[in-house]
């Protein structure tokens, strides 16, 4: 279980009944995970990409919104290969 944060419930979550903590929808992110995969190949548009996901899911994300997804889940994924890969650099230019 996850904390709420904000006033937005995310994309694949929703609201336990303690009005405080968020619960995974698995069948909504595990669609979720797979159109991400679709745009970032250029399968699917952004727009194209929204629309599949309300057909599979009930639930409305805007093109925008999942741009946001996709960018945040992008710059996370830098951001930890970057601060993981920099010590092992570091030392390596030190022993060698």
């Amino acid at each position: 279980m996850i904390n709420r944060s904000s006033s937005t419930i995310p994309f694949g979550y929703k609201l336990k009944e303690d009005n405080k903590t968020l619960e995974p929808i698995e069948t909504e992110i595990k669609a979720l995970n797979d159109i991400k995969e679709g745009v970032k190949a250029g399968a699917y548009s952004l727009r194209g990409g929204v629309e599949i996901l309300e057909s599979q899911t009930g639930r409305k994300l805007s093109a925008m919104g999942l741009k946001k997804i996709i960018d945040k889940e992008n710059k996370d994924t830098m951001n930890t290969r970057s601060s993981s890969s920099m010590p092992n650099s570091i030392l390596s230019k030190t022993n060698g």
